[in-house]
């Protein structure tokens, strides 16, 4: 897998597909792996789709001192400079999410587009993961039993229905017991996202902006979405009803098609 010289760092990614280049920007204790195959596939046949680990993770460059959401966003816009991308259209799920929140706000330009996916803005109305969830997360990771941290990790992302898929959690646990991110890294991804606020500089996005989220989600409520439709103008709210945080393994054709739909908006005659 290659990497990307980022002045400060390398990131490492992968690249797949054709058309118009996709930044894809995974969330907190994911891997690009974590992008659910047959999503990824229904995306690479439209665009050139890029996904990468954040700092920390995998092959990348260790993490910073601080980490923070705006942080991950200067990584994010120097790995699109890296691959001479003056713009991309940007799809950003949980604390991908609040990066491409971040990466939109001080770069709109570079963005043609804007997915968030299952996230969170901050402000009033805003919240993110329930104790009881956390106390479930804590003593999987905990445990120093690495399937049962995975198998907590996905019976809490996904509807019940998906848990109990067996080839889905196979899949899953594939790739979290051959990609394993540091408990470490995920605190600090986890403080990050405690951190992030971007609540009152929302209204400034301009690009076409799809905004989904499942109602089964126990990650990061479903109300979350409103409060970011609410703030964006013109932004395309998508509930969808039974499905969890990790949208696009339960609806990869569905998810795939939205991202295609709001990336079309930016090409579209006025």
């Amino acid at each position: 897998m290659p990497l990307a010289d980022i002045g400060a760092g390398q990131i490492s990614y992968e690249r797949g597909g054709s058309g118009p280049p996709l930044l894809l920007v995974m969330g907190m204790s994911g891997t690009f792996s974590h992008w659910e195959s047959h999503f990824l596939e229904r995306l690479q046949a439209s665009f050139d789709t890029i996904v990468f680990d954040h700092r920390g993770v995998g092959l990348s460059s260790p993490m910073p001192e601080q980490l923070t959401t705006a942080g991950m966003a200067r990584d994010a816009a120097a790995l699109l400079s890296a691959l001479e991308l003056d713009s991309a259209h940007v799809l950003g799920i949980s604390m991908g999410g609040m990066v491409a929140q971040e990466l939109a706000l001080a770069e709109p330009g570079r963005v043609r587009s804007l997915a968030l996916g299952c996230t969170y803005c901050g402000g009033p109305g805003s919240s993110l993961t329930g104790q009881e969830v956390l106390q479930r997360l804590a003593a999987g990771m905990s445990s120093g039993d690495r399937a049962k941290a995975v198998q907590t990790a996905w019976e809490v992302n996904v509807s019940a229905g998906l848990a109990a898929d067996e080839d889905a959690t196979a899949a899953f646990h594939a790739i979290g017991m051959r990609r394993a991110v540091p408990v470490p890294v995920i605190l600090a991804q986890m403080r990050a996202c405690a951190a992030h606020d971007t609540s009152d500089r929302m209204a400034e996005l301009r690009m076409p902006t799809l905004v989904v989220h499942g109602t089964a989600d126990e990650i990061i409520p479903v109300a979350n979405a409103e409060v970011i439709h609410r703030h964006i103008p013109g932004s395309r709210l998508e509930i969808l009803e039974g499905i969890g945080h990790l949208f696009f393994w339960e609806l990869p054709q569905h998810s795939a098609e939205l991202v295609r739909e709001n990336a079309a908006l930016a090409t579209a005659p006025a």
